[in-house]
């Protein structure tokens, strides 16, 4: 019989010679922090060079982050190589932990970045953290156990509470899987980026909440769930969150895991039940994607939190997940081809509603999520 694991998933907050955060969660050796501190002080990166550009034409700010093309990239293969600075002794990661979290080595944003200002340049502050599903070495969800996945929501909850409470303007946890979607290493990870600035796309989804308030009266985000609920649409359905095809979905295989009730804005505002909800819906809809075609599908997952109050409608927002695969069926991409790239306009070649019935048709592995439980993270004494 495996032994049960306790009620609770213990953090451990260490700092790198280079200055870098790092969390671990989970048990860890008195060796692991030895081991962290005799790193190297010099991460090889240059934060000076990093900060934002404005384009008139458009009116958004880009991030320039020159470094980043020195990033290492193992995304080959899932096998384990010494190569993976992820596994534990890999070279970023010192002993074996449950999950850990740690300032990128390569970041696009940095509370260490320069104060700069002016009409067309601004600061980049902000962080950005690499979030490390487990220490073996393996490539999707589907390899991890329910409690592990369940594991990684609740360090997700904790490290953007977290961010939150550093004064950010907008924070998102996120997974780019795969090559196809940008990926560079193999080993299963995300990442949360927290940014000062209020990014586009959330300004305009604020800028609708808005609209919706001001002519309809009713919140948007409700009224997106109740029409989801009545849609052809529906992929899986709890009593928390509602998984459907979105009605304008821009990519072939979209997928919006949204938050019900009114008020659970943001991955703090779920109790334990509502956060297993999630963690089940997502599973869900990433097994499904796996077996439709038989191999691991790509895809980008983006958790799209309120943001920081004083932006707006931020009262109406739900909690959403938005996952986003590339692929238009089995042997094709979709890319962001010209006239969506220059024009901003997106071209569906499926059918949202006949996408829903075949995801909601496709027969994924069945997992045993008896006795799963949302941990409650434990900070240090």
């Amino acid at each position: 019989m495996s032994a049960v694991r306790p009620v609770t998933l213990a953090r451990h907050d260490l700092v790198h010679p280079d200055g870098r955060a790092f969390h671990l969660y989970g048990h860890i050796a008195d060796e692991t922090v030895g081991e962290l501190a005799r790193q190297p002080a010099d991460n090889g990166h240059d934060p000076s060079h990093l900060h934002r550009r404005f384009d008139r034409l458009t009116a958004t700010w880009v991030l320039v982050s020159p470094t980043r093309n020195v990033r290492p990239s193992a995304a080959v293969n899932g096998e384990q190589a010494p190569s993976c600075p992820l596994c534990p002794g890999g070279g970023e990661l010192p002993g074996m932990f449950d999950v850990a979290v740690f300032d990128n080595r390569f970041p696009s944003l940095s509370p260490f970045a320069p104060d700069v200002s002016g009409a067309l340049v601004a600061s980049s502050h902000g962080r950005c953290e690499v979030v490390v599903y487990t220490p073996e070495h393996v490539v999707g969800i589907g390899d991890l156990s329910p409690q592990q996945f369940a594991d990684v929501i609740a360090v997700w909850r904790d490290r953007a509470a977290a961010l939150w409470a550093e004064g950010h303007a907008y924070v998102m946890a996120f997974e780019n899987h795969g090559n196809d979607v940008g990926a560079t290493l193999a080993h299963l990870h995300g990442q949360i980026y927290a940014l000062d600035h209020l990014p586009p796309v959330i300004e305009n989804k604020l800028a609708a909440h808005r609209d919706h308030r001001r002519t309809d009266g009713t919140c948007l985000g409700c009224t997106l769930v109740l029409d989801d609920g009545v849609s052809g649409r529906v992929i899986h359905d709890t009593e928390h969150f509602v998984t459907a095809v979105p009605f304008a979905a821009r990519w072939p295989l979209e997928v919006h895991v949204r938050a019900k009730h009114h008020g659970v804005g943001r991955l703090a505002d779920l109790d334990d039940a509502a956060a297993l909800d999630l963690v089940q819906s997502l599973s869900e809809v990433v097994r499904s994607y796996d077996a439709m075609w038989d191999f691991a599908l790509p895809y980008l997952m983006c958790v799209q939190e309120a943001p920081a109050a004083g932006h707006g409608q931020v009262e109406d927002w739900h909690l959403h997940v938005e996952l986003l695969p590339p692929h238009r069926n089995a042997a094709r991409l979709k890319v962001r081809a010209s006239v969506e790239t220059a024009l901003g306009v997106f071209i569906n070649d499926t059918v949202p509603e006949d996408i829903a019935t075949t995801l909601a048709a496709v027969e994924a592995p069945a997992l045993d999520w008896s006795g799963v439980r949302m941990r409650t993270i434990t900070g240090p004494a």
